[in-house]
């Protein structure tokens, strides 16, 4: 829109109007603001309860060691139906082996094995699917009044959009970084098709979204789930919105991002010592 309006130099200029703000309702500027914005999670009746939310997260024995420890240090507690999909059953975790091998790209194989065993190894009563990677950071308690917006009777595939060759015939996907909820509906309807994995190290979420564009099951977005980092977003994007997700690990602290971005309270007890972190610095 900027170019078409600034025509190589020959449109007309922009002027910044200082009224017109993106400041907080409770910013001390407000009074001199035309546009103000509040910060609130969508609540459309009572939260989802936790035991209507399965909780699956996608590793594999690499990360056994390292990214594991970062969720069991912060969302798992929020979570009450959880269990860790691998290519190795480890004990200590505890991981289940899918019988899947990990594959270094895509983890199509794997995603659909998830979907499978939902569907036919959780209770019946469970309306909720959410499949994690294992270096996803997520608010269970935040998804909780989000999904209140959602009926679980109809088939809800929710998270980030992506859109792969939309100007020509292509279709829009969840991406998987940022967590990908489903209503069992959704898995049913999907897993009755003949949609599958083209190879077993297909990207899981585009496949996904091929199949749910096949089957007329629209994609729903939220801005609230994140694909990557919070520094890897404008601080004005983020400061409008409560987020519900990040995603990778690389060059962050993850429990410091996960406490200071996602945590139930702004500071939380770790490892019996309060603590607060500045979003500036993450």
């Amino acid at each position: 829109i900027a170019l078409y309006i600034w025509q190589k130099g020959e449109g007309p200029h922009l002027t910044p109007v200082p009224e017109f703000c993106t400041d907080d309702m409770s910013s001390y500027k407000v009074d001199h603001c035309a546009t103000t914005f509040s910060n609130f999670l969508p609540l459309c009746g009572e939260p989802v309860k936790k035991e209507d939310i399965f909780v699956a997260v996608k590793t594999c024995q690499k990360f056994h060691g390292d990214r594991i420890p970062v969720v069991k240090q912060t969302w798992e507690r929020e979570a009450t139906l959880i269990e860790y999909y691998s290519d190795y059953a480890d004990i200590s975790i505890p991981t289940i082996d899918l019988g899947i091998p990990n594959t270094d790209r895509g983890h199509c194989g794997k995603t659909f094995a998830i979907l499978e065993r939902f569907l036919n190894h959780s209770s019946p009563r469970t309306p909720w699917l959410v499949i994690v990677d294992d270096d996803t950071l997520i608010s269970i308690f935040r998804l909780q009044k989000l999904l209140s917006c959602y009926d679980p009777n109809e088939p809800v595939f929710l998270g980030e959009r992506y859109g792969y060759g939309l100007g020509t015939g292509g279709y829009s996907y969840i991406t998987g970084g940022g967590g990908m909820v489903f209503s069992r509906i959704a898995v049913q309807q999907l897993l009755a098709s003949k949609c599958r994995c083209y190879s077993m190290d297909a990207p899981d979420d585009m496949v996904l979204g091929m199949c749910f564009s096949g089957l007329g099951i629209p994609i729903t977005h939220s801005p609230l789930f994140h694909q990557a980092r919070p520094m890897d977003y404008p601080k004005g994007y983020l400061s409008h919105q409560i987020p519900v997700s990040f995603h990778k690990h690389w060059n962050i602290d993850p429990v410091k991002v996960y406490f200071t971005w996602l945590a139930p309270n702004t500071e939380k007890s770790l490892n019996g010592k309060k603590v607060g972190y500045n979003r500036e610095d993450l």
